[in-house]
């Protein structure tokens, strides 16, 4: 396990704390707080050491996710985001990875659903696509150096594309209640010209660096990562209730908040919530992690447990940070209660397409050993 990312996380704290309200007002992450990440390598956790990347396991990029989130939803949302984007660094032919990822600064991000759509082309003397397109949910892309974009092309083939930052234009769209830090926002290019060394095709390209996380399955990892942000805000939001709960003596009455019977029972259910969520979800990637380290495949029903675990950690997340909020009372009203921010954020995770509750329909339906889609397995 890499305990250096979990430091490194726990470390930043502080300083991304004290930037939290500025990335909410802003509705973006600030300088400071972007380059404390960066320098950190907790922008490219995925990178492989062949191209100066931390190579972090999924159990500890999962832990630093978590703290990151503890400190501010939205810098471990875009943590995560950035660092799964990277996991697609071992897909890329040897040049586009070093002219993407052997920057040790350099910061990826994007949307994989195909809303691009690409022409075959030739550029400069290089075979590649013509893109035009634009894409909804680009979470941090405003502080990344390569953004990409699931395209459509005209040969058929579904491609991811990388474009430089001075392709891509962005676009103010990002009003929201949950994750407004996050800058998740949408974006665009126009006749941007991407070199097939830049793109790679999902499901069909395979790992040019042959490591045990490139062999590990994106998506899987992708949903364990999403929930992790949850997990991260409800711990925050109970941490937050327990302060406020050691001081505040609500009217009529001559007991604080943590004498009162009925948040002492509900305060416990939502720890036994979260910590059991929390477990579950270690417990599974850490056991499909073992069995690539010795060679395997993560096993279709190894996966369906990842699922199961990261969907449950959502909305486990999401139930726990609301009853920090509602526990809290009055406080947690106010735009100044972190309780309220974290009440959001966790609401934003149970709406991510890998973690939505609807997903349990899928995966009690392979639970039960009936057939179904698992290529976004």
């Amino acid at each position: 396990m890499n305990s250096a990312v979990v430091d490194a996380a726990i470390e930043l704290a502080e300083l991304i704390e004290s930037h939290a309200d500025e990335a909410e007002a802003a509705r973006r992450l600030s300088a400071p707080t972007v380059e404390a990440l960066v320098d950190a390598g907790l922008m490219r956790m995925c990178v492989p050491r062949e191209y100066g990347g931390p190579e972090v396991d999924p159990v500890s990029m999962i832990r630093a996710i978590m703290h990151l989130a503890h400190a501010d939803g939205a810098a471990g949302w875009c943590s995560m985001i950035a660092s799964t984007t990277s996991s697609l660094s071992a897909f890329l032919p040897p040049e586009g990875a070093t002219e993407v990822y052997g920057d040790p600064t350099s910061v990826s991000g994007g949307v994989f659903a195909p809303n691009g759509r690409g022409a075959r082309s030739q550029r400069d003397g290089n075979d590649g696509v013509e893109v035009s397109g634009r894409w909804a949910w680009g979470s941090g892309t405003q502080h990344c150096s390569w953004v990409l974009g699931g395209v459509m092309c005209d040969d058929n083939a579904f491609r991811l594309c990388w474009f430089p930052k001075s392709d891509v234009r962005f676009i103010d769209t990002w009003h929201t209640g949950g994750m407004r830090g996050s800058g998740s926002l949408d974006y665009s290019v126009e006749n941007a010209f991407a070199p097939l060394h830049r793109t790679i095709q999902p499901g069909v390209t395979h790992p040019v660096v042959d490591t045990a996380l490139a062999r590990f399955p994106n998506f899987t990892l992708l949903a364990a990562s999403v929930s992790a942000v949850g997990l991260g805000v409800a711990r925050r939001a109970l941490d937050e209730l327990n302060d406020i709960a050691q001081g505040k003596q609500p009217q009529f009455s001559s007991r604080t908040l943590a004498h009162n019977g009925f948040t002492q029972v509900e305060y416990a259910r939502a720890e036994a919530t979260l910590r059991s969520a929390t477990a579950f979800l270690l417990d599974e990637i850490a056991m499909a992690w073992e069995s690539v380290e010795a060679g395997d495949q993560v096993s279709l029903d190894r996966r369906i447990g990842i699922r199961l675990a990261a969907t449950n950690a959502a909305s486990s997340a999401a139930a726990a940070a609301d009853a920090g909020f509602t526990l809290a009372g009055g406080t947690a009203v106010y735009d100044t209660s972190v309780l309220g921010r974290c009440m959001r954020d966790a609401h934003v995770v149970t709406q991510h397409i890998q973690t939505a509750p609807k997903l349990n329909e899928k995966i009690g339906k392979l639970l039960f050993g009936l057939d179904d889609d698992v290529s976004m397995f």
